[in-house]
């Protein structure tokens, strides 16, 4: 029923800002208790949570990404961002959209719909 597409990732040095994209395909509307959130993993590492948000509103962030990311949404497009800003070389991985119906939880097996992913990478 959903289906997840991102997009935007791309070679960056840094200290740049990148924005990534999650379009989602829908045969209606999207459930006002469906949860987006923007997942990573890295080589030799777990797919660890980014930041989260209901579509109602609301915006959590791990961490190591908060004051830097910022999660968002175009309720028209059925679409959610992700503006990266201050990239720093551990933020280098693959960047995955994921979707759930309830809140933004942090655990990736919480979530059953997820897009293919979008490379980032960061050289400094």
């Amino acid at each position: 029923q959903v289906q997840l597409a991102e997009s935007g990732g791309g070679l960056v040095r840094t200290g740049d800002s990148l924005t990534l994209s999650c379009a989602s395909v829908t045969s209606g509307r999207i459930f006002s208790s469906t949860a987006m959130a923007w997942f990573r993993q890295a080589p030799g590492k777990e797919r660890e949570f980014v930041a989260g948000m209901r579509w109602t509103g609301g915006a959590r962030y791990s961490d190591v990404v908060k004051g830097r990311f910022t999660i968002s949404k175009d309720s028209s497009k059925n679409t959610v961002y992700l503006q990266m800003n201050s990239l720093q070389a551990d933020d280098t991985a693959v960047y995955y959209c994921a979707a759930r119906t309830g809140a933004p939880t942090t655990s990736a097996s919480d979530y059953n719909k997820w897009g293919q992913g979008t490379q980032v990478t960061v050289s400094s």
